[in-house]
């Protein structure tokens, strides 16, 4: 760059751009350090901020959010304290925390002895390892989805790896560390830093290495499990294979049984991640009719090599199996009299076709270990991969509108696709879509009365999709008041509902009745039975209506550990409305409830029953009906249509006259 010339971009121009932090931490992860020369690039910076500061911005941004929802949620007020924290169970908090202080370690050494040129890359790694590993692989725990201690737990390892990266980073990026920095410190427990000055991001001391934290063979763990999911990921990308789509099965092979035992143990993750079915771990190559073969580089050897290239490509393709094996580990072979290496050969796998049933995999390695991917998704798999396409499109709509996990919002849909393909998928996957979303997801009209905040049409592998969010949350809800129980008895734990009233206004429950009902539908036998909200124990004189929604715990007289209370109904349910006639037995109410399952997960309704308990809800034992999903009665429920379709749906009972009726 020449100042005379001005061959360069406006510096003011790339700070108002792109920010002073991105531009600076450009520079500082250059040769400039070294006393090299740099050729400047405006991309160079922006890519800075988009890779780096940006991701971990997100990070934050992520951790914030959480903690204002577990408040607003769970009741719980976030509040770090680094002398009170607890030791997390969980395997990517200790290895994250071991990561994080091996980083501590790194820089403490390498700034020492003034060699600023290793640490920024270094710091930039984590930042990658931070938000594209950790955060990724934890979103459900941080989002409270695996319980509220779980939950906590998982805060504040991120919570304490952020702080720490802030004071690493602040001599690099001053200002989004400085803007950090703020927000965190109101998270702090004062007690804990009482005798320190926290004004500022930049009057705290660098941290320093906690030993006891580091644990190299978490860290290696880790790092295996990492390699068999990037391997994954590239066959899934060689195979234009959204990860969206399930798959049924990954097969690792290691020849270090230990290694083995290292990803087994991170299983659920590589489970997660690459979204199989099913992780089979294997030292035996030769089960699956692996062999290796090898392509020469054209460019390369074609250069180097002339006129003897011909020769050499034919003894390339013809080398053994045992040939390759040992160049993947030694790195160099001879082949025709020439000296080969890494850069002059292509390895790739191929299945011995005689061992048969291994068609359906694809294959990829790197030094260590050997992926097999099941790349042949049976039709559920595929319709389940539409279903998580759904819920992406519904994501990028919310985040279109700036919205933030804990504003209420209803999904409306419109679905053309040849033969209802796209109703179908939807239909069927609805409460796999809203316990993602957690948002209600409805077919269209869109009400006239509902706010709309974004309506978009997109396509989807061939179908038609027109998805429409509006403000506020239209599930209705159960008519009948409700209480999730989650019943720890006798060893064993269970979860389930109550309606306290049903119909509406009638058969109301007070603590004797409850206990009787969980003793009934939940077979809890020859235990004194104690109910609490909370830590609270729920005593006689406790009106049970002013609960509705809550979660219950019943024990055999012990007080409860702390639980995740969700927030909708726990088991599947439909409301019922009652159309043209009175109930009967004393009963007054026409509106209802009736569960489709209870307890979690059991004692499913059939078509019949779902008939008879309907009539029993309004005392019309006697009386035969007919179910409907519209007023008009125009569509009729048939023993054909699944139960789980009609979850949170209202049923309309027509009751069918009689002669005496005549």
């Amino acid at each position: 760059m020449s100042k005379r010339k001005k061959n360069y971009p406006d510096p003011v121009s790339i700070i108002n751009k792109y920010g002073a932090d991105a531009l600076r931490l450009y520079l500082i992860n250059s040769p400039v350090v070294r006393a090299e020369n740099l050729r400047f690039k405006e991309e160079g910076v922006r890519d800075v901020l988009k890779d780096v500061l940006l991701p971990w911005y997100n990070a934050y941004r992520f951790l914030v959010q959480n903690v204002f929802r577990l408040h607003k949620e769970d009741g719980v007020e976030f509040l770090y304290n680094e002398h009170t924290v607890r030791e997390s169970p969980n395997i990517t908090d200790r290895w994250i925390l071991s990561f994080m202080q091996s980083l501590i370690g790194f820089f403490e050494t390498e700034m020492a002895a003034y060699r600023l040129y290793t640490v920024v890359p270094r710091l930039v790694k984590f930042v990658d390892i931070l938000t594209n590993w950790y955060v990724r692989m934890n979103r459900r725990r941080l989002k409270g989805e695996n319980g509220t201690e779980d939950c906590v737990v998982a805060l504040e390892t991120l919570f304490s790896v952020l702080l720490s990266l802030c004071r690493l980073m602040a001599p690099y990026t001053p200002f989004l560390t400085e803007l950090m920095y703020q927000n965190l410190k109101t998270l702090i427990d004062p007690v804990s830093v009482r005798d320190k000055d926290t004004l500022s991001i930049h009057y705290l001391m660098l941290p320093r290495v906690r030993e006891e934290l580091i644990d190299k063979k978490t860290e290696n763990a880790v790092s295996r499990m990492q390699s068999v999911i990037e391997l994954g990921r590239v066959i899934r990308d060689r195979k234009t294979i959204p990860i969206k789509y399930p798959l049924k099965e990954i097969v690792v092979i290691h020849q270090d049984p230990e290694a083995l035992e290292d990803i087994k143990s991170l299983e659920k993750y590589i489970i997660e991640e690459l979204n199989v079915r099913k992780v089979t771990l294997s030292t035996d190559k030769n089960k699956y009719g692996i062999r290796l073969r090898a392509e020469p580089d054209h460019m390369v050897l074609g250069k180097r090599l002339k006129g003897a290239f011909k020769a050499v490509m034919v003894a390339i393709k013809q080398l053994s199996n045992e040939e390759l094996e040992q160049f993947q580990k030694s790195g160099s072979i001879v082949v025709e009299g020439h000296e080969l290496h890494e850069e002059d050969l292509r390895l790739m796998y191929t299945f011995d076709q005689a061992t048969g049933g291994t068609a359906q995999f694809e294959a990829h390695s790197d030094a260590q270990a050997l992926v097999l991917l099941d790349v042949t998704p049976d039709q559920s798999m595929v319709d389940e991969g539409m279903a998580r396409e759904v819920i992406n499109r519904i994501q990028k709509l919310r985040k279109k509108c700036n919205l933030v996990p804990t504003d209420e919002i209803t999904v409306y849909y419109n679905a053309k696709s040849e033969g209802r393909y796209l109703n179908n998928v939807i239909e069927c996957h609805t409460d796999f879509i809203f316990a993602t979303i957690k948002a209600p997801l409805k077919p269209y009209p869109v009400p006239s009365s509902d706010n709309v905040l974004i309506q978009e049409q997109t396509q989807l592998k061939g179908s038609e999709l027109e998805l429409t969010l509006t403000r506020g949350s239209c599930v209705p809800g159960p008519a009948c008041a409700y209480v999730n129980l989650n019943i720890c008895v006798n060893g064993t734990e269970q979860g389930g509902v109550l309606l306290l009233e049903n119909p509406k206004g009638d058969n109301k429950l007070n603590l004797v009745k409850l206990k009787c009902v969980v003793t009934s539908i939940f077979g809890v036998k020859n235990a004194e039975l104690s109910v609490f909200h909370g830590e609270t124990e729920i005593q006689n004189q406790t009106d049970l209506l002013s609960l509705s929604g809550r979660t219950l715990c019943v024990t055999a007289g012990a007080a409860p550990s702390a639980t995740n209370s969700p927030s909708t109904l726990l088991c599947q349910y439909i409301n019922l409305q009652l159309l043209n006639a009175e109930p009967q037995e004393c009963l007054t109410g026409t509106v209802g409830t009736l569960l489709l399952e209870n307890p979690l997960g059991q004692n499913g309704l059939s078509h019949q029953g779902l008939v008879y308990e309907a009539a029993k809800v309004f005392g019309l034992r006697s009386r035969r009906l007919k179910l409907f999903l519209n007023e008009t009665q125009t569509q009729e429920i048939t023993e054909d249509i699944p139960m789980k379709t009609l979850n949170m749906k209202t049923v309309y009972v027509s009751v069918l006259p009689t002669t005496a009726d005549g």
